[in-house]
């Protein structure tokens, strides 16, 4: 991907301009706004790779502005920038469609490689459709999971979801309440125990590769490794 197109919203004139500033010393193109609306204007004109969004701004915040692209288009990642670390703040950002979220103060080094990170991702997204879990074919868009050359079996919404999520975050805890509130829409005690039925689905379904674990880290949430 040459030359990769970052929105980056940020209403703090002096930090919008370091943050303009070090990313295009790293070969990237940067279109900053100071206010969400002017951003949701430029997103829709200019059609960005990634976005870095601070969540307090005027005239539209970060998170109402992550919900109107969204809108447009599910895939392209997005970073929240804030000052606000508490754990709501943080379930509210992934919520309304962050991928990640940088807590100021931080360092640029950070972001950069955050920013990598996601467009990585993203273009192996683009370049496959198949994702591979161990010995497992997994086809996010047709829903379903094949064990090598076996027939393919179907996946449900939920569990297809759910498992492109666990498998996005390989290797790390898929935080429950984010997961409850993105698929359940809230996670109160009845969310909980649907998306441990889930799990134990999705636990059956991957059996056939010994390699492939989905582990239950009480009170956080899940880990898929393999």
């Amino acid at each position: 991907m040459s030359q990769p197109t970052i929105l980056l919203a940020e209403d703090e004139a002096s930090l919008g301009m370091i943050v303009k500033e070090s990313l295009e010393s790293r070969d990237f193109k940067v279109i900053h706004c100071e206010n969400g609306e002017l951003a949701l204007a430029q997103y829709l004109a200019q059609k960005p790779d990634l976005l870095v969004l601070d969540v307090m701004m005027p005239k539209m915040d970060g998170f109402a502005l992550a919900k109107e692209v969204r809108k447009q288009d599910a895939q392209i990642p997005i970073i929240f920038l804030t000052a606000k670390s508490q754990p709501k703040d943080v379930v509210e950002g992934f919520e309304s469609g962050g991928n990640d979220y940088v807590k100021k103060p931080f360092s640029i080094e950070e972001l950069i490689v955050r920013i990598e990170h996601l467009l990585q991702r993203k273009k192996l997204q683009i370049t496959t459709s198949e994702i591979l879990i161990a010995d497992y074919i997994f086809q996010f868009k047709k829903q379903t999971l094949q064990y090598k050359k076996e027939v393919p079996v179907s996946l449900t919404h939920r569990e297809a979801h759910l498992l492109y999520h666990l498998n996005n975050n390989k290797n790390e805890v898929l935080d429950r309440s984010v997961i409850l509130n993105k698929l359940w829409n809230n996670d109160d005690f009845f969310s909980a125990r649907s998306m441990d039925v889930y799990i134990s689905k999705l636990r059956k379904k991957l059996k056939q590769d010994e390699r492939i674990q989905i582990i239950n880290v009480r009170g956080f949430g899940y880990k898929l490794v393999y």
